[in-house]
């Protein structure tokens, strides 16, 4: 670019000088011309480059393309305006003075210079040519001999340089100049001979070698005598150095003048011509310099565009090479030192990250592997931890809760209400230390729970909550109870059935003894009252084989059965007895290991229920469901148990299974206790509850396998 620029100033140079000259103008200027504009179409091209590029980038949004498009814009601007400014001006001002190079009055006194110039000289070659005359006059009065002494004082006389006599055949008849001046005399012009052929004398100024400009005078020579020869007398004589200088500028400048005046309009169009030259360097070169200095400006801007997204995306190994020394380099040092203080602290932050997860998937695991339930809870009531174990007592997915409020999970889920405000409490009497018992009722029955409490650290003055640790003894006091109703139970059977035979033996004696001898009522009143002691003591004995069934553990022979089967073969039984019953079984039939005799047991006591809760209605109906579920890698079968009579009351529904409670006027209330410890014998599950219709369901859940037919 220096050197494009340095040859189109020479060019342009060169240009203004062949316009001040004529000749160089039409050698020169087509040349310099074309130089110039193939010059300003590669800068046209260099620009046009440019501009293409900064498209594409702005286009592309790449980094520091608008603000690139700014500063270029604000460069031409601030380069345009002015020089537009400059070339105006220059124009009018150019126009103008070369109109005034060419004023009328200018003219019209170059004009008058020349006229008085000439008639000056005029006047001065008249004066000479009479003098010359007047020497040829006092000649022709001379003999021949005495010529040659007198040309020579007519000479000095008259102050010429040189006076030579010529004959009519042009040979030298005399002649006189001044010393150190040629031995030969000059002869008369043609011009010169042409006027002394035409009688008259001549005069004019001749250049004579390299002696300068003189006044050549050429004038007959009229002999008095007649006879003698007519000679020619030519004398010249010396103009003045200054006079000839003067004559020959002033002639030259008159000419130049002409020249130009002949070229006015040509002269016009050239100087505007190369003034819109240099104005169209100028704005090319501005525009290229505002391109280049734009680019130079924003290169570190957009290497700092590059390295902040790459930062943005995590990348803190980005350095940028520092290029210069000023503000911009600057920002990159400032910039590479962000970076790595970045990358410092990333590495710091992943560290501590890592020995964080390591921790959390320490304690995850640790809490994990409780069989105890853990809510951790801040010191504003908001729940923070909790892990498996506690979802699964409580039945609820609470990891989703994590961040709320106790009192927003307490609305969410009304059967909490217990222990959450077990836990509101005691936050709010400021006691972190504390173990209490609490009873949870919700679709599944009721659950008890051992609460314990301890208080977390606190980290930087905040307090730091507390943690509550439960266990679901609900299956530990039923176990309890269950046992103490077996020991119950045992001692009762073994207690009562020892003394029933005997008596059922006394009453039957009784009868065959002495009811034959009596008199007819006192023989009625031994019916009743010996009758009454049999059915009494029977009643007894199947309520003491009752309670011998519940306590005693008997030994289950397991077997693979098909669970469909024995629910069909007893259901069969009870079809059509005061109750319709509908099987919904899903397929396929599941094959499971079972004592069947302890199943049909389990069986028969659920539909006897059922007919029994649907006695007074008078279309009873028992629906008898089962479905598949898949539960922690296991499939298990659930069995449902629903009859349309009139449910279970809130006070029997939470000791349904426990022995002695029942709804029926007669029966031991052993029959649901016995069906759950059967249930439990096979690793079962059992609940009870009442659906939206208000009726009994009991659901039965085994493991099992699935089968594709049946056994």
């Amino acid at each position: 670019m220096l050197t494009l620029f340095g040859i189109l100033l020479v060019s342009l140079s060169l240009m203004s000088d062949a316009t001040h000259n004529s000749e160089r103008f039409g050698q020169l200027y087509s040349w310099l011309l074309l130089i110039n504009a193939l010059g300003l179409v590669v800068l046209v091209g260099l620009i046009g480059t440019n501009l293409y590029w900064l498209v594409s980038q702005y286009r592309a949004r790449a980094p520091g393309a608008k603000l690139t498009s700014r500063l270029v814009v604000t460069f031409v601007i601030l380069a345009v305006v002015p020089i537009a400014v400059v070339y105006y001006f220059s124009l009018q001002f150019l126009q103008r003075g070369i109109d005034s190079w060419f004023d009328v009055q200018i003219e019209e006194a170059l004009d008058d210079a020349l006229e008085l110039s000439r008639g000056s000289l005029d006047v001065r070659l008249g004066d000479l040519l009479r003098l010359t005359e007047k020497v040829a006059s006092e000649l022709s009065e001379m003999s021949p001999a005495v010529i040659p002494i007198g040309l020579y004082d007519l000479r000095v006389r008259s102050g010429a340089v040189e006076l030579a006599l010529f004959g009519m055949d042009g040979r030298i008849v005399a002649s006189s100049s001044v010393e150190g001046t040629d031995i030969i005399p000059h002869r008369p012009t043609e011009q010169g001979l042409m006027s002394l052929a035409q009688g008259r004398s001549y005069v004019g100024l001749d250049p004579i070698g390299d002696s300068g400009l003189h006044v050549r005078a050429v004038v007959p020579v009229l002999d008095s005598k007649s006879g003698s020869e007519p000679l020619t007398l030519q004398a010249l004589y010396l103009v003045p150095e200054r006079l000839s200088s003067l004559a020959d500028n002033v002639e030259d400048q008159i000419d130049r003048y002409k020249q130009l005046a002949y070229l006015r309009t040509p002269l016009k169009y050239s100087y505007t011509l190369t003034l819109s030259l240099v104005l169209l360097l100028s704005l090319l070169s501005a525009v290229w310099a505002a391109f280049f200095s734009a680019r130079r400006m924003v290169a570190p801007i957009g290497v700092l565009a590059e390295g902040t997204r790459a930062v943005a995306e995590g990348d803190y190994s980005m350095r940028l090479p520092v290029t210069s020394e000023d503000e911009l380099g600057f920002l990159v040092r400032s910039f590479n030192d962000m970076t790595r203080r970045l990358a410092k602290a990333r590495d710091q932050a992943r560290r501590s990250q890592q020995e964080v997860e390591g921790q959390r998937a320490y304690l995850e695991t640790v809490l994990g592997s409780l069989s105890s339930g853990v809510l951790s809870i801040s010191a504003s009531g908001e729940l923070r931890t909790v892990n498996e174990a506690a979802c699964q007592i409580l039945g609820i997915d609470l990891s989703g809760k994590l961040g709320q409020q106790l009192s927003r999970i307490e609305d969410r889920y009304v059967f909490l209400e217990p222990l959450l405000s077990l836990i509101a409490a005691r936050h709010a009497d400021n006691i972190s230390e504390w173990q209490e018992e609490v009873m949870l009722l919700d679709s599944a029955g009721r659950r008890v729970l051992m609460c314990r409490s301890t208080a977390l650290p606190t980290a930087d003055d905040v307090p730091g909550g507390q943690v509550v640790v439960f266990d679901d003894v609900t299956d530990l006091i039923r176990a309890q109870r269950d046992a103490a109703w077996g020991e119950v139970a045992r001692r009762l059977a073994h207690e009562i059935k020892n003394p029933l035979t005997p008596i059922q033996l006394s009453a039957e004696r009784l009868r065959v003894k002495y009811l034959k001898t009596m008199k007819d009522e006192d023989a009625d009143v031994m019916d009743r009252a010996t009758r009454t002691i049999v059915q009494q003591v029977e009643t007894l004995k199947e309520m003491v084989n009752a309670f011998g069934d519940y306590a005693r553990a008997p030994k289950l022979q397991l077997e693979p059965l098909n669970l469909y089967e024995l629910v069909r073969d007893v259901a069969e039984l009870y079809q059509g007895f005061k109750m319709r019953i509908h099987l919904e079984l899903a397929e396929p039939p599941p094959l499971m290991n079972g004592d069947a005799g302890r199943l049909r047991q389990l069986l028969h006591n659920l539909f006897k229920n059922a007919m029994e809760a649907v006695q007074h209605n008078r279309r009873g109906e028992l629906w008898v469901r089962s479905r598949w579920v898949f539960e922690a890698g296991e499939r298990l079968i659930d069995l449902s148990f629903e009859d349309n009579g009139s449910g279970f009351s809130e006070q029997v529904l939470e000791r349904l299974f426990e022995p002695y409670v029942t709804t029926k006027t007669r029966g031991t209330g052993l029959g649901l206790a016995i069906v759950k410890k059967i249930v439990e014998e096979h690793n079962g599950q059992i609940r009870a509850h009442n659906t939206e219709q208000n009726h009994a369901c009991i659901e039965l859940r085994f493991h099992a396998a699935p089968q594709t037919g049946s056994t």
